[in-house]
């Protein structure tokens, strides 16, 4: 149990900018190992978001301001970590080569690329969101269980490509194991259970967001397999963010 709590701890530091540090103990497991749990971190990042959603609804705010201040609200508990690869990897798809690319996703600066991403995917999610909100728990489940499982592509991302550098966190996080990302994807599954019991056909409601963030994920897996070569940690935060999105769309669908 401590060494699973250590996991999850390291994972939450990792993928949050959450003060949890002082969990950690004084040799932190390898985040290869605390990949299991990057559905738990989603899940915790999502309630933070439904949990704004909640007090801007309750407030009488229309929609599309609470759906907003939902996101934000997961945007800071992340710092924009995943935010920022969507973007970097937007830009890096403008280079000619593989060096090209991968220079170019390691420029601080932003592009038209990537802000065109930011403003297509950050919009999409705003908008499936508020669109949720006639049925207020669907909204909030749905927030909360797409969180969670867009990161159980991402273990599954880290695990299955190489990595496309020599150094980064794409090489230094290692390989989980096939133990690890099962049970990333278990997890990652389960999460996506309460939003589809709100739905009318549950099992439609379960199976259609889950293909539609496994496509997402799929699709820009294989870009990144033949564009770079492999992942690096922009490609895992763009895989997160085009999971979730597409997710939330499929979700709007069938409500």
């Amino acid at each position: 149990m401590a060494r699973l709590l250590a996991e999850a701890a390291l994972a939450l530091v990792w993928l949050t900018r959450l003060p949890v540090g002082r969990l950690l103990p004084a040799s932190p497991p390898t985040l290869a190992r605390a990949a299991w749990a990057f559905p738990l971190v989603g899940l915790a990042v999502g309630l933070v978001g439904a949990a704004v959603l909640g007090l801007a609804s309750f407030a009488g705010l229309p929609g599309m301001v609470a759906a907003l201040l939902a996101v934000g609200a997961m945007i800071l508990a992340t710092g924009g970590l995943h935010e920022d690869g969507l973007a970097d990897c937007a830009d890096g798809s403008g280079g000619a080569t593989r060096e090209r690319r991968l220079e170019i996703m390691r420029d601080s600066r932003i592009g038209s690329y990537g802000v065109l991403a930011l403003v297509l995917v950050t919009g999409l999610r705003v908008a499936a969101i508020a669109a949720l909100l006639g049925d207020p728990w669907l909204a909030a489940t749905a927030l909360a269980g797409l969180a969670a499982a867009s990161r159980a592509g991402m273990a599954l991302g880290l695990g299955l490509m190489p990595p496309a550098r020599r150094d980064g966190l794409g090489h230094a996080a290692g390989r989980p194991t096939r133990g690890a990302m099962l049970a990333a994807l278990v997890l990652g599954a389960a999460a996506l259970l309460p939003p589809a019991l709100c739905l009318p056909h549950p099992a439609a409601g379960w199976l259609v967001p889950a293909a539609a963030v496994a496509a997402a994920q799929f699709w820009l897996a294989r870009r990144a397999m033949r564009a770079l070569g492999g992942q690096t940690g922009d490609v895992l935060g763009a895989m997160q963010q085009a999971g979730e999105a597409a997710g939330l769309v499929a979700m709007t669908a069938l409500a």
